[in-house]
């Protein structure tokens, strides 16, 4: 893995990445196990609701995660639920492994809902959550914009979604989809907050991961990824051997979050497109790196 040069402000590095959370798929619980010793305590561990997934898969990588002394955050696809005794079957399950006070709610990838639900809010909608012992919820945000949603929508939605989890007494927590320049994280940032919502905010970053991969999630999500966008991340379109990690993204995102008090609550949340473990280990020695 590259490394770059030690942060400009250590100090801001730490408490930028002190209590990040990370991100599983429900196959991921062998590299979950072998991560352990670079995972503090306590971390929290979203666990993916993808379509190649059964619930048996979801509901077993979320109790491993609260097995091994993290906490779970399983993640509910509202466009990938058949019906509301699915979504009631899944709750239920979560409850009974002791993983259900912190979930996230995504609309979801199908162009087609399956059931009943077409977005995040249809399910925070429902009501049901409190039900089953939710606490928190996670929603989405996207600095970049989403390839299939307009601005306008995405602000409304996001609102909206904030609005009903305050109505429901629900704790809320907004993620970023991840991001190769600060600039646009920042200006959206600034946007959270002056629409009022003051929840805390989850900057999504990849962990450390091929050049290639990286690039393949981003064309699939639409975040930008231009010659002069990843070369300030780290890395060059003209080379995709080998791997890039966010040192670049985190140290700039630090120093600029230390000086504006203004952004509020914001940690970071690492998609581990490169695995858990180098993650892991990426953010426990990042903020002391030397040159």
């Amino acid at each position: 893995m590259p490394r770059h040069s030690r942060p400009a402000d250590p100090l801001a590095a730490r408490r930028l990445i002190s209590d990040y959370s990370l991100e599983m798929t429900g196959k991921d619980i062998p590299d979950l196990l072998v991560a352990r010793s670079a995972i503090p305590a306590g971390t929290k561990i979203n666990v993916t609701f993808l379509g190649n997934e059964d619930l048996e898969l979801r509901v077993a990588a979320a109790a491993a995660v609260r097995a091994a002394g993290y906490v779970p955050v399983p993640h509910i696809s509202a466009r990938r639920l058949a019906s509301r005794s699915q979504l009631e079957e899944f709750l239920g399950r979560l409850q009974d492994v002791g993983a259900s006070e912190r979930v996230l709610i995504v609309g979801g990838d199908p162009a087609t809902p399956a059931g009943p639900y077409s977005a995040a809010y249809d399910v925070i909608g429902t009501g049901l959550l409190p039900e089953y012992g939710v606490r928190e919820v996670s929603v989405a945000g996207y600095p970049e914009g989403h390839p299939d949603l307009r601005p306008d929508v995405l602000w409304r939605h996001l609102e909206a979604k904030a609005a009903a989890l305050a109505e429901q007494r629900l704790d809320s927590v907004v993620i970023s989809q991840f991001a190769f320049d600060p600039d646009p994280v920042i200006t959206w940032i600034h946007e959270v907050r002056e629409r009022g919502i003051h929840a805390q905010i989850r900057v999504g970053t990849p962990g450390p991961a091929g050049v290639k991969r990286l690039l393949g999630f981003a064309r699939r999500f639409g975040i930008g990824a231009n010659a002069m966008i990843v070369k300030k991340y780290g890395f060059s379109l003209t080379n995709l051997v080998g791997t890039a990690g966010p040192d670049v993204f985190v140290a700039d995102l630090a120093v600029r979050l230390a000086g504006d008090p203004a952004s509020g609550a914001v940690k970071l949340h690492f998609y581990t497109f490169g695995g858990l473990s180098a993650t892991s280990h990426w953010a426990r020695e990042f903020p002391t790196a030397g040159p």
